[in-house]
């Protein structure tokens, strides 16, 4: 069975029995009918996921695995903050009538910023970071900028990756991990498409750098699930879970910038049914 799967069961379980609820708080988030999305919520999830075991796709329901790569790529390659460039509509809702989010997201990591080795944008930086000091503590692209906020049409969720280099026993190569900062989740919306695509965001970066992917850890700050939500995540914790997908990478692959969707092949995806939910804005 999928240990994404297990993880994703433990973490719904724990914010549903233990919990606490913004019920009758003052809120940002509403349903598109207007009514405050009041949330049930857990502080400070941490799970981790060993890419060496399996690539952490749930089974309980499929998670769009390539969509999500898109918006991976959009952020990170393309370093765009416009709609226009990203097929998944996951953020129709958030930008202005020209498509843009603002200073946002890919706006960030396409920023150009001094360091001591030259000028750079985040991505390019932690790649020649990762290429000439791989044993660097300092490994960092962050899409949280405070002086930026105010012109954000959404403020970063998942805002900052840090890479760490391990020796891998057995071989020759190093292996690379990944720790996913994220303050604010939807988990039904948003854990396995996050969990998912960030993993494909290492796997990128570790082939490029002849590396081998090795744990992605993921910490979130408030995890949530939304209370029109409730229903539908007891429905999939029932559900019959599978062994997970095989996703693996075009070998021939060596630049980041070269990296597409269809880079990634996903073999004997089974899950359970979807369902349609609204989505609090």
């Amino acid at each position: 069975m999928s240990k994404a799967d297990k993880l994703f069961v433990t973490m719904c379980r724990n914010v549903l029995d233990n919990g606490t609820d913004t019920q009758d708080q003052l809120v940002r988030p509403h349903w598109p009918d207007g009514t405050p999305a009041y949330t049930i919520k857990q502080f400070g999830v941490v799970n981790r996921y060993n890419l060496q075991e399996e690539f952490p796709a749930i089974t309980l329901r499929k998670t769009g695995i390539k969509s999500a790569i898109d918006e991976i790529l959009w952020i990170y390659q393309k370093k765009s903050n416009n709609i226009h460039d990203l097929k998944p509509h996951i953020w129709d809702e958030w930008a202005d009538p020209d498509g843009s989010i603002k200073k946002a997201y890919g706006y960030q990591a396409g920023l150009k910023h001094k360091f001591k080795e030259g000028e750079f944008d985040q991505v390019d930086y932690a790649l020649y970071l990762l290429k000439n000091q791989p044993f660097s503590r300092r490994i960092i692209i962050t899409l949280w900028n405070p002086e930026d906020l105010a012109e954000m049409n959404l403020q970063p969720c998942a805002f900052t990756c840090i890479f760490n280099v391990t020796k891998h026993k057995g071989s020759d190569k190093l292996t690379l991990n990944l720790h996913l900062v994220q303050r604010s989740q939807d988990i039904l919306a948003a854990n396995n498409w996050n969990v998912a695509q960030y993993a494909a965001f290492l796997m990128m970066f570790a082939q490029v750098n002849d590396m081998i992917p090795g744990e992605l850890l993921h910490t979130i700050t408030d995890a949530h699930i939304y209370d029109r939500h409730v229903p539908i995540i007891e429905r999939m914790l029932d559900r019959e879970q599978y062994p997970a997908p095989k996703v693996t990478l075009d070998p021939a692959i060596k630049n980041f910038y070269d990296f597409t969707p269809d880079s990634f092949i996903i073999e004997n995806y089974q899950a359970g049914p979807q369902e349609t939910f609204e989505i609090a804005i």
